[in-house]
């Protein structure tokens, strides 16, 4: 049963996140991605239900548009990939329960902002402000008023330690270091993690971060990096393994 839940989840992922790529495409650019039907940005052809289908879409159309054959972006079907395989490694570690639904939440919102970074350089604050209720609605959910006061405070106490290193990368680098809207995504991560697990956060993140933006540096001889999603996928590691500083202390010693 749990393998059969596991494909389910991983459908579900795939599916959800091929409608996050859309939000995440026309948020920005202020286009409607709720009414109506869906349909190529370029020609305005209306798509039918098998050019729907997440991932395999992609693959019969040879990444096209099958009226004018403008070239579909791969970020679509990656993200779809990505988001089947998040959905499916987030129920296999939570089952049902709070922290899935969280996990989940990490999961579509690493979609979106993978979306929107990549293509725009930025983090709409729509999607900040409607992630943060989801977040807290579910503390207060999980622990009453109290969990809530806490992780607000938590919530601003990230979102500071990432001001100040923003502005000490400007300082350092005479130039700006962080997007506005990855110091929003600390106060964000705050909702849903203990302040170790904050900071370990931007740290991982940056981490991860390193080697790609050294590849993109080399091979396209700029230094605009998306962070954004770096962060979230070390939000998502840090709260799917519970890393505690205990934990950091006997991986340490």
């Amino acid at each position: 049963m749990n393998k059969m839940y596991l494909i389910l989840f991983y459908i579900f992922g795939a599916i959800i996140s091929s409608f996050l790529c859309v939000v995440g495409m026309r948020l920005p650019k202020k286009i409607d991605f709720v009414k109506g039907k869906s349909k190529c940005d370029n020609c305005d052809h209306e798509l039918k239900f098998y050019e729907l289908i997440p991932i395999f879409s992609y693959l019969f159309q040879g990444g096209r548009c099958r009226k004018c054959k403008t070239e579909i972006s791969i970020l679509i079907p990656i993200c779809e990939i990505i988001g089947g395989l998040l959905s499916s490694i987030s129920f296999y570690k939570f089952g049902f329960s709070v922290e899935l639904v969280f996990s989940l939440l990490i999961s579509s919102l690493f979609i979106i902002v993978l979306v929107t970074d990549v293509n725009y350089y930025i983090i709409p604050d729509e999607i900040i402000i409607v992630y943060s209720v989801f977040f807290l609605v579910l503390q207060f959910a999980n622990g009453g008023i109290r969990n809530l006061f806490y992780h607000l405070c938590v919530a601003v106490f990230l979102f500071f330690v990432m001001y100040l290193t923003m502005l000490l990368g400007e300082i350092l680098f005479k130039k700006e270091s962080l997007g506005g809207g990855d110091v929003k995504l600390l106060f964000l991560f705050g909702l849903a993690l203990e302040p170790f697990g904050g900071v370990l956060t931007i740290f991982l993140g940056s981490i991860i971060a390193l080697p790609i933006s050294l590849i993109v540096l080399i091979k396209n001889k700029t230094n605009m990096i998306p962070f954004g999603p770096f962060l979230l996928l070390a939000f998502f590691i840090i709260y799917f393994l519970h890393f505690t500083p205990a934990d950091f202390i006997n991986l340490l010693t």
